[in-house]
């Protein structure tokens, strides 16, 4: 048998441990052969292969990013893209697919598999942890523990030039980065995406900082939107997904808290930072175990299902549903931390 791997949407560290999972377990116990696909989806769809095999994925488990390579590309967008990805995996004799990616790349998955016959099996990825079907997805740890690097780093220039520091960090539609990272890193005021929020509420946590010496980082979720206006875009361009992109609500946060209290604001947008690097243990330890049974679900021929972490526990559950909605920063759980706002 020989199996087809490929890596979609946004790199992420964990993304080579899964890879080398998938091809140590498959090569060695089920005598599996592998064909990488590059660049996420345009690799089937336009033949782009690379070698893969247990000397490819030597020494690549701290690695970041991913030695397939990603794209945001949409087949189901392209021109005969079905009939072209078809064929290409006839070509090259792939039996079955493993989709390494985030909701964009699984819900490809899904389609392909369920209405078209292609043999798929999903693992979960994305540093959001945004994906409702597993308890968490690996990227997200290595992504929290480096904003909170930065936020610890951002206090001590903050607390020396009495400035406010907002900092911008990853989270389109969920805030989970902003909450891990901003609580971890001792943040006071934290704005996520599910919570629109008031200016002069922020402004006054800004204030009654300052009012005991103390100089206020605030951090703010790409996608954090106030409840009096719209999100903040980089420009009006939309992937092939149909996604905007986001940047810019930081810079827009800082000026108006600077207009509006008279205290200097300046931002730091982590950015792709986020993304790379080595991934943590955890990742690590994470992405490997999901490599290790999405092979065991194509041997079992399991398709149409995706790995996820219920617990401590890896399961399987149908791509379809863990793409179908998102899993969202809970209002309780924001309420919670509002204790350290201010």
């Amino acid at each position: 048998m020989r199996v087809g791997v490929l890596t979609g949407g946004g790199d992420c560290p964990g993304l080579n441990a899964v890879i080398r999972g998938i091809v140590r377990k498959g090569t060695q116990e089920y005598g599996y052969e592998f064909t990488g696909y590059r660049d996420g989806w345009r690799g089937p769809l336009d033949g782009v292969t690379v070698p893969l095999d247990i000397p490819a994925v030597r020494g690549i488990l701290p690695r970041g990013g991913t030695i397939l390579g990603s794209s945001r590309t949409n087949p189901l967008k392209e021109e005969d893209g079905i009939r072209r990805i078809k064929e290409n995996l006839a070509k090259h004799e792939v039996d079955a697919l493993i989709a390494i990616g985030g909701e964009d790349t699984l819900g490809v998955a899904a389609r392909l598999s369920g209405e078209y016959g292609i043999p798929c099996v999903g693992v979960p990825k994305t540093i959001d942890n945004d994906l409702s079907a597993t308890d968490y997805t690996f990227g997200f740890d290595t992504a929290v523990n480096i904003a909170t690097e930065a936020i610890d780093r951002l206090h001590t220039t903050a607390e020396s030039h009495m400035r406010v520091l907002v900092v911008e960090v990853m989270g389109r539609h969920a805030g989970w980065i902003a909450l891990h990272s901003g609580l971890a890193g001792g943040a006071n005021a934290i704005l996520i995406p599910e919570q629109r929020f008031d200016l002069d509420q922020v402004c006054a946590w800004v204030e009654s900082r300052f009012k005991i010496r103390y100089a206020p980082i605030v951090v703010v979720a790409e996608g954090a939107m106030p409840k009096d206006g719209e999100m903040v875009l980089k420009d009006g361009s939309l992937d092939s997904f149909g996604h905007v992109r986001l940047s810019g609500v930081g810079e827009w946060l800082a000026k108006q808290i600077e207009s509006r209290t008279g205290q200097e604001a300046r931002t730091t947008v982590l950015g792709h930072v986020q993304r790379g690097g080595t991934p943590s243990a955890f990742d690590r330890w994470l992405a490997t175990r999901f490599g290790l049974h999405a092979i065991d679900a194509v041997h079992e021929g399991d398709f149409g299902n995706m790995v996820a972490l219920r617990g401590t526990d890896v399961v399987r559950v149908p791509i379809a549903e863990a793409t179908a909605k998102l899993k969202t920063v809970d209002p309780k759980l924001y309420e919670e931390i509002g204790v350290f706002f201010g």
